[in-house]
């Protein structure tokens, strides 16, 4: 599977859910050199706990799909 694919379906399978029940979103920007850039949107952007999410769906995220190495939101 192509790895864009992959972490596109892991966050709308995985992350979406968890940050719909805040009124959140998140939105895949692009993945180069292992580096994850997504855009947070809804009630996730400007919130004051938007790192700790962030660091969240990083953990998540680099379990399943290792070729992750980090998560930046933008």
């Amino acid at each position: 599977m192509d790895m864009e694919i992959k972490i596109k379906d892991f966050l709308e399978k995985e992350v979406k859910p968890m940050l719909g029940f805040h009124g959140g979103d998140v939105e895949f920007m692009s993945f180069n050199d292992g580096i994850l850039k997504i855009k947070l949107k809804g009630a996730c952007f400007g919130c004051l706990m938007s790192g700790m999410t962030l660091e969240g769906i990083e953990e998540q995220i680099r379990k399943k799909i290792p070729e992750v190495k980090k998560v930046e939101a933008i």
